[in-house]
Order: structure tokens, then C-alpha cells, then sequence
């Protein structure tokens, strides 16, 4: 698809985002943006479009608890795999699962009360490319409809490297020996832009777009929505050492959700969390 990185679809079709968030950082997403939604989303049974939904873990989750469902992703291989959840949630459904751009969705203006924009901002390098994807869904949406996007910020990445810095047991540890990396990043914190073409010059994303918080505010503004507030849904608790046994035993679990709690809409550190969550208003 026109402005995204061949390698970011051919990892989404590679199956790749299979049980992300079911480990490490992604269960700290997953945990605070679903407390998030359950607090702002109107009451089941709203129409709720999830675009860019992945395989589905937001959208069977959602129609669980009592909504209309519909799942949208531009992978194959992510809508084929939101079968594999049906068995998860017995006596739930899908409304619908398709494949298609989050630019241009086969559905009528004004029929959904929510939209989910949960990946398309990041993977859509051209900025006049985003704002179309943001004003598809103001279309979708009913009068006062609310939107929530997920966007990167340039901060995650490299503090990343930071913390595995010179650690040889890490395959990705000297990247920041790199001076092509650090070229990279320098761009990405002046303009969004990181660029790294078929993830040739650094392990990870392929070439994608990051925002801060007045950046992403701006582009919501651009297709019509006025945002109510901007969440950093992983706060500083991802930097945790021993992360996964931490997020495995309840108490230390809920110890770290609630520094992310604490530091949720603190704008001066928001960028430390790498994953941002805007929620917004069709006015």
C-alpha cells in the first residue's frame, strides 16, 4: 500500500503481531488501554469500528462485553488469525472481519458511535496520508462520536537501546555504535521521521512515523476532531528490569500499572511511555 514500508506489511502478513500483547510491554499496553476505553466508550451495544485492529484482541474483548463489532486491518494474515480468538469468548461474535486500508472503509458515513485508530498513524509515512486516514474516520462516525489513536513517540526506540547499551548478551546492544542509527533517531526527534527503509540500517521497525504529543494533537485537529486528552499508556514501567516475572505475580503487576496510572497525562514525561493514546471528539 501506498507510503507503507513493504517489510511492515510483509511482517503484519508474516503473522508477527500474533500474542504481542500477551508478553512484556504489550500486556502493560493492553491492560492500561483497555481500562482506558472501558472508562470513555459509550455504553454496549455502540457500533465500534477498530481499524487497524491487528488479529483482533481489542475487538473480541470489545464485542465481550456487549458491543458491535466490526475488525478492519490492511493484513490478510491478521484477519484470517481473529478466528483463532473465537474459542477465547464463547457466545461472542465479530460483526465483521475485513481487509482493507484504514484510508478508505467500506461503510457508511456516520454509522459507528466509536472508532479505534490503533496502528495506522505510525505505519503511514506521508503526512497528508495520516490526515486521510483521520478524516475517514470522522466520516464513519455519528455526530459527537469519539475516536481513539494510538501513536509511537521518537523517545521510545532509542531509550531502549539505551537500557541494552553494550549488554553482549543482546543481538541489538551495539546499535548505538552505529552512527547511522544514531543519524536515524536524531531525524526522528526533529521531524517524526524515521526513517529506516526495509529495515536496513536497525533491527526492529521498518520505516514508520512517530509523534509527540502536540504533533499528534495537531494532525486529530487537522481531520476534524477535538482531543479531550492524550494518554502514555506504558508511563515508565516498561523499563522495569526482570519485566516478565514482574507482570507475571499480581501484586508487582499492579504495582507497576499504577506508576502508569500516575504518570498517564503528565505531558513533560508522557514521550517516556513510546505509545501514546488519544482520545478525541467529533464535534
Amino acid at each position: 500500500m501506498k507510503t507503507i514500508d513493504n517489510t511492515v506489511l510483509a511482517g503484519y502478513n508474516a503473522g508477527i503481531e500474533r500474542n504481542r500483547l500477551r508478553t512484556g510491554i504489550g500486556i502493560i499496553e493492553f491492560e492500561r488501554t483497555k481500562e482506558i476505553l472501558k472508562d470513555k466508550l459509550p455504553a454496549p451495544p455502540a457500533v465500534i469500528y477498530d481499524i487497524g485492529g491487528g488479529y483482533g484482541e481489542y475487538a473480541w474483548w470489545l464485542a465481550s462485553l456487549g458491543y458491535e463489532v466490526h475488525l478492519f486491518d490492511i493484513s490478510e494474515t491478521n484477519v484470517k488469525m481473529s478466528e483463532e480468538l473465537k474459542h477465547e469468548y464463547p457466545n461472542v461474535h465479530l460483526e465483521s472481519a475485513e481487509v482493507c486500508d484504514a484510508r478508505s472503509i467500506s461503510r457508511k458515513s456516520k454509522s459507528a458511535d466509536a472508532v479505534l485508530l490503533m496502528g495506522p498513524l505510525y505505519s503511514i509515512t506521508e503526512y497528508e496520508e495520516r490526515i486521510l486516514a483521520i478524516k475517514e474516520s470522522f466520516r464513519l462516525l455519528k455526530d459527537n462520536g469519539i475516536l481513539f489513536t494510538a501513536a509511537l513517540t521518537p523517545y521510545g526506540g532509542l531509550l531502549h537501546r539505551i537500557t541494552v547499551y553494550r549488554n553482549f548478551d543482546d543481538n541489538k546492544a551495539c546499535e548505538l555504535d552505529n552512527p547511522n542509527v544514531i543519524s536515524m533517531f536524531e531525524r526522528s526527534l526533529t521531524d517524526g521521521c524515521y526513517i529506516n527503509p526495509e529495515r536496513k540500517i536497525s533491527n526492529g521497525l521498518g520505516s514508520s512515523h512517530f509523534h509527540t504529543v502536540k504533533a499528534l494533537k495537531e494532525e486529530l485537529q487537522r481531520g476534524g476532531f477535538k482531543t479531550e486528552s492524550v494518554h502514555g499508556v506504558m508511563g515508565g514501567a516498561w523499563l522495569a528490569p526482570n519485566l516478565d516475572e514482574l507482570l507475571a505475580n499480581k501484586e508487582t503487576k499492579e504495582v507497576l500499572m499504577k506508576t502508569v496510572r500516575m504518570l498517564d497525562t503528565h505531558e513533560e514525561i508522557i514521550g517516556l511511555s513510546g505509545h501514546l493514546l488519544a482520545v478525541s471528539r467529533k464535534e
